[in-house]
């Protein structure tokens, strides 16, 4: 019988490791909060940050949420477990849409072009294509498991 005390797996090591990635995350954030504040744009920061968790929380978050609450009452019970199969190339696709976005919307065009010499016009094209790739590759995976199911 397992005790509020113990680890799930029965032994300290997995208490121990917690409590290093827990001091680890607390030494990182004292890290990035001392070089915050030493920058001179502290306020510009603090703006973009404030608008980025009113972004995600208050737009992105019940969009997606939403989404997904609609797929999983469109799709038959039996047929559930397809839904992980839309949701990973999702996942995917938007983590990329919000790292290569300055990109695709051509922000600091001049900047990016007198940097490497090349145009941004491809990143549009490019998250496209791996957005295809995401989506092809989870149903093939899908058909391939619907197919010879263990």
């Amino acid at each position: 019988m397992r005790t509020p005390h113990t680890a799930p797996d029965g032994s300290g090591s997995a208490r121990l490791a917690r409590l290093v990635a827990l001091l680890a995350s607390f030494v990182l954030t004292g890290y990035v909060v001392v070089h915050i504040v030493a920058e001179p744009d502290l306020s510009r920061m603090l703006l973009w940050f404030a608008a980025a968790v009113i972004g995600h929380d208050l737009i992105l978050f019940p969009m997606y949420t939403l989404a997904d609450h609609a797929a999983r009452h469109l799709l038959p019970r039996r047929r559930l477990p397809m839904l992980n199969y839309l949701r990973v190339p999702a996942l995917a696709s938007g983590l990329l849409l919000l790292v290569f976005l300055p990109g695709i919307i051509r922000q600091g065009a001049d900047t990016y072009l007198a940097a490497t010499g090349q145009t941004q016009e491809p990143f549009l094209y490019r998250w496209l294509l791996l957005t295809a790739i995401f989506f092809t590759a989870s149903a093939i995976v899908y058909a391939l498991r619907h197919l010879n199911p263990r």
